[in-house]
């Protein structure tokens, strides 16, 4: 909407892609502060609550009446601000909304069937979940191989070429990018505001290299890909940190709400959305550092005790081995966001080291 005041009102200043992210920055944060406390108050009514896994530190037992799907808010607050402050008709922002819609429906198909047994811990069966994680995967790679301006080419933190071509390939490298993105978010979503502040740096991070990707100028002078368009999903990225920030206020420990499946997913599929996009999919492992961690946790762990009958960790996800080695809750999340603090500073040091 904004954008257009420019278009048709020669507005100058919300032609300016910074101005829109900051406006949709500031919208998307006033949303979710302003509905979540409503949506608790609605969740806490109808008693959906997050089933709190039975093998869970005995810590966790407390929070079993801690209302959930906190992302249903925050992500409506994204798209809503979005619409707002975006060119709607840019390819990349129809990807993105497709991309935080899509997830969020699986999450919020998930958390409802948590909540609707309350013994049933697992929601929708893990192949069922897989199964919707890569049709949605497939479709929003499709959709930016065949009807945006990127191409097959990868490439790797601090070079400044290409290393190969996939071509048509590069539909299934996206897809695996998206559904294991979306998936270290969710199993990192495990103490009070753990994921969200990684989140946050991962997204300024990513919206900077869009941002510096699709300026003619930028892009050229720090040998980065040069991708038309692509600059206005800063408006995106920029929407959902805010919105996240909002969800911050009540999800800091101790949680008054947990963002749920339906926040994870979609906010981890963003995330390897954004590095598709600015061309960085494996600088997604640095950007993301504290999610990888996470999720090689539970890999090493269930390989591990499959093939070994050995145990690497206390208990996987990782954030669980350090509570039972008696780190207090808060002191895990503050040092892992010290340390996505850290590895966001290092991948963007790639900018100029390349």
């Amino acid at each position: 909407m904004f954008y257009f005041l420019y278009e048709f009102f020669n507005i100058n200043i919300f032609n300016y892609i910074t101005t829109r992210s900051g406006l949709a920055f500031f919208i998307a944060f006033f949303l979710s502060v302003f509905f979540m406390p409503k949506f608790i108050k609605w969740a806490k009514h109808k008693k959906a609550n997050q089933p709190i896994y039975e093998l869970a530190p005995s810590t966790h037992k407390c929070k079993n009446s801690t209302p959930t799907m906190g992302g249903i808010v925050f992500i409506s607050s994204t798209i809503i601000a979005t619409i707002l402050c975006a060119k709607i008709n840019n390819g990349f922002i129809l990807g993105a909304l497709l991309c935080l819609i899509l997830f969020s429906m699986i999450g919020f198909i998930d958390d409802y069937a948590k909540i609707a047994c309350g013994k049933n811990h697992d929601g929708l069966k893990a192949r069922t979940k897989m199964t919707l994680q890569i049709l949605s995967s497939f479709i929003i790679a499709s959709y930016l191989y065949f009807f945006t301006n990127l191409d097959g080419n990868l490439f790797i933190p601090f070079y400044k070429y290409s290393i190969i071509n996939l071509n048509f390939f590069i539909i299934v490298f996206w897809l695996l990018v998206l559904t294991a993105s979306s998936n270290a978010v969710n199993l990192t979503d495990g103490l009070d505001g753990l994921a969200t502040i990684p989140s946050i740096f991962a997204l300024i991070s990513l919206g900077i290299f869009i941002y510096l990707s699709g300026h003619a100028v930028f892009s050229g002078y720090l040998f980065l890909p040069k991708i038309v368009g692509v600059s206005e999903v800063c408006v995106v990225c920029a929407a959902l940190a805010g919105s996240l920030l909002g969800f911050l206020w009540y999800n800091s420990h101790p949680a008054e709400i947990f963002m749920g499946d339906s926040g994870s997913l979609s906010v981890g599929a963003f995330i390897g959305y954004a590095g598709i996009i600015s061309k960085n999919e494996f600088l997604l492992i640095i950007v993301g550092f504290i999610f990888v961690a996470e999720t090689l946790s539970v890999i090493l762990q269930v390989g591990s005790f499959k093939i070994f009958k050995k145990r690497v960790f206390l208990m996987a996800p990782l954030h669980h081995h350090f509570e039972i080695k008696g780190w207090v809750e808060n002191k895990i999340i503050i040092r892992f966001w010290i340390v996505a603090l850290l590895a966001n500073i290092i991948a963007l040091a790639s900018l100029k080291l390349r």
